[in-house]
């Protein structure tokens, strides 16, 4: 009798969940750490999502591998669960194959800017019509805690245990100077207005990247001594320093000091797509 009380409890409690329309309830509960601000960026999605007015079954999710990639299979949408480093040609495919499609790439620092590096940059390049959403944690946080792209200079990690003496990648900076044409950068502590950045940038044109600095306590936090994920967020609090239109080469990271965050660059110029249809397909009589 037990048994059969608590299954039905846990039904009530997931049909009555207040995003249960758009959370794959029967992958619940998900594997993210305690203290892990995933949960809460995937919050703001959907929170994005349902204000946008997009019809949901326009939209489709690609992830790659790690923890960010698990959204693609919590999120009841159309999505799609990729290989490691490979959601943004997954996602050029989608967005030129289906126009109507608003193609999003929901993944983290590693999978996106380490093995993912050459299709970021040319993706943004091409201008393809795709909103990705990296969630940077810097380190890999699913497989260990490995030192990645985004490791500030003298974090410790699994391959850095004397510290990281690599330069990391400025996220901002790299998508500014690829070509994107909407930057944003938010902690996941500014639920609002990361909300309110999804929401802008969900119907737009173009290659949009929305950093989110998110906490990692199990893996990156822990070894470098930083506390609990409660610590870091009272950190993005205290340290972020809302600045829209700031340059982007002054956004660097580092294992202490402020976190400049806010929109940098919001443009628009024409897609890849664009370009075929105007100059291509005539010419190969396609309409």
């Amino acid at each position: 009798m037990n048994r059969s009380a608590s299954s039905t409890t846990d039904v009530v409690d997931k049909q009555s969940h207040p995003m249960s329309d758009l959370l794959r309830m029967d992958r619940m509960p998900h594997i993210w750490c305690s203290g892990c601000g995933l949960g809460t960026t995937l919050t703001c999605f959907i929170m994005a999502v349902r204000e946008s007015g997009i019809d949901e079954k326009k939209i489709a999710v690609v992830s790659g591998i790690g923890c960010s990639g698990r959204v693609a299979g919590y999120i009841n949408l159309d999505s799609f669960h990729t290989t490691h480093g490979r959601a943004i040609p997954f996602a050029t495919g989608l967005a030129l194959a289906n126009p109507e499609l608003r193609v999003v790439v929901y993944s983290g620092d590693g999978d996106l800017v380490a093995i993912g590096g050459n299709h970021f940059i040319h993706a943004a390049r091409r201008n393809m019509d795709i909103l990705v959403i990296c969630v940077n944690n810097f380190n890999y946080g699913m497989t260990g805690g490995q030192a990645g792209p985004t490791t500030p200079v003298s974090a410790r990690a699994t391959t850095a245990p004397y510290g990281n003496y690599e330069y990391p990648f400025n996220i901002p900076y790299l998508s500014i100077a690829s070509g994107a044409t909407y930057v944003a950068r938010w902690t996941a502590l500014h639920m609002r207005r990361l909300k309110n950045s999804i929401a802008e940038a969900l119907p737009k044109k173009g290659f949009r990247v929305i950093e989110i600095i998110c906490p990692c306590p199990t893996a990156f936090a822990r070894r470098n001594r930083l506390g609990t994920g409660l610590d870091l967020m009272k950190y993005y609090h205290d340290n972020s320093i809302i600045k829209h239109g700031a340059d982007p080469r002054e956004a660097d990271i580092g294992m202490t000091g402020k976190i400049i965050v806010g929109k940098f660059l919001d443009i628009e110029r024409p897609t890849f797509r664009d370009f075929l249809v105007e100059n291509v397909w005539p010419k190969i009589g396609r309409k």
